[in-house]
């Protein structure tokens, strides 16, 4: 009888499993990642939780300071409205931009850079000389223009933001696949006889997302900022919509009479970003292998 033991197998961890792991252990980058769900939450389900609607007037209650008695748990703003209702609401807002115009950016990006990449020679000399054309010309007089001249859509919003904010995605994808195209699997894959489009779709992207899921990260807090400046100056959504942007914009005029106008959406609004950026951080290190 054979009493040796054989040792128990021992379980093999992906990359996505490693990584999520990497990013548990670290408390900044989990905190903030729940956080943003709450807040995310907060913005979508606050609005039908609170006994306001978004235009809704309270003719007892203009400027009142935040109250439990009164309802108004954020206080009202100049008009009677429910301040906490219309941070949800501009969270709303404010949290589409981000992720619509975010993915815009990242699909332009990600498929320019790849192809640049992958291509090569004159056509990847072209392209990137495209990008750097781009980069020269005044970012946000773009942005303006293109709102003064096809007005303040709420989707020309998303549209506007995302297309300006690709450059920097296609640099990093173009740098990715650069390094990755002389690597074995493409070569194998290109003796197996697989399409370029399949090699860029399915070896190059997949294996170049890292960075870019570090990027989109990165990228969200900067749309966010850059929604609420144009909010800020006038060119962002439009009234009965709200957004952080507009709410600061609001709550600056009433600073001294009225803070809680200015404080509490700009709580929002910061608090949302550090968690970004923290997260961010955490991704980065979470997949970067250099650190494992």
């Amino acid at each position: 009888m054979n009493n040796a033991t054989s040792a128990p197998p021992v379980a093999s961890n992906s990359l996505g499993r490693e990584a999520w792991r990497r990013l548990r252990q670290n408390s900044a980058a989990t905190a903030s990642l729940v956080l943003l769900i709450i807040i995310a939450l907060a913005c979508l389900l606050g609005p039908w939780l609170t006994p306001w609607a978004l235009d809704e007037v309270d003719w007892n209650a203009f400027l009142a300071p935040p109250s439990i008695e009164s309802g108004h748990y954020a206080g009202t703003d100049a008009n009677g409205r429910d301040l906490l209702t219309r941070v949800f609401h501009g969270g709303q807002i404010s949290l589409s931009v981000a992720l619509v115009a975010t993915l815009v950016s990242l699909v332009i990006g990600v498929l320019y850079g790849a192809i640049a990449g992958y291509v090569g020679g004159r056509v990847d000399n072209l392209m990137m000389r495209f990008v750097d054309i781009m980069y020269s010309l005044p970012f946000m007089f773009m942005v303006i223009l293109l709102m003064v001249v096809f007005g303040r859509n709420i989707l020309l919003i998303y549209a506007a933001i995302g297309a300006v904010e690709w450059l920097d995605m296609s640099r990093i994808v173009r740098g990715q696949v650069l390094a990755l195209k002389r690597r074995e699997f493409v070569e194998a894959a290109h003796a197996l006889g697989v399409s370029s489009f399949k090699i860029v779709t399915r070896h190059l992207i997949p294996n170049a997302i890292g960075p870019v899921i570090i990027y989109v990260t990165l990228t969200v807090p900067k749309v966010i900022l850059l929604e609420s400046f144009l909010s800020f100056l006038g060119l962002g959504v439009q009234e009965p919509l709200t957004s952080w942007g507009v709410l600061i914009s609001e709550g600056k005029d009433m600073m001294e009479t009225a803070p809680w106008m200015l404080i509490i959406p700009s709580a929002f609004l910061a608090i949302t970003l550090l968690c970004l950026n923290f997260l961010g951080d955490g991704l980065r290190d979470a997949l970067d292998p250099k650190t494992r």
